[in-house]
């Protein structure tokens, strides 16, 4: 599977200007209330709820801020930064790719099968 069939055009930030991650995932909640409908506020309260457990930085530059929310459908939004930020992630990389899922509440398996599968296809060297 490829990284185009998780995440739609519209769902694109090519030159994220943020400076902190807190700036990152504010951004970031902002572009997925557009597409979800859902406040931004809301959004951005379950990233840093998620964030508070542990710094979802995966490592190689890479971070993957996740949580459940009242919505329909699994919703990606992907961000490159213009200068990395520190995301406090387990390899002390600054982070400059954000890969952003949000599943619904009751996606259970399917909300880590593609936590899962968006972490095996960043990690690999060819992507």
């Amino acid at each position: 599977m490829d990284l185009g069939d998780l995440i739609s055009r519209d769902a694109i930030i090519a030159s994220l200007k943020a400076k902190t991650k807190k700036q990152a995932l504010q951004d970031l909640a902002t572009k997925a209330a557009e597409i979800t409908g859902l406040d931004g506020r809301v959004i951005f309260e379950a990233l840093l709820q998620r964030e508070r457990l542990g710094s979802t930085g995966v490592g190689r530059g890479i971070a993957i801020p996740h949580g459940r929310l009242p919505i329909n459908r699994i919703v990606t939004v992907f961000a490159r930064l213009d200068q990395p930020i520190d995301f406090e992630s387990h390899d002390d990389e600054k982070v400059d790719l954000i890969f952003l899922l949000l599943a619904p509440e009751q996606a259970g398996a399917d909300h880590l099968k593609a936590l899962a599968r968006i972490s095996r296809l960043l990690r690999e060297p060819a992507t």
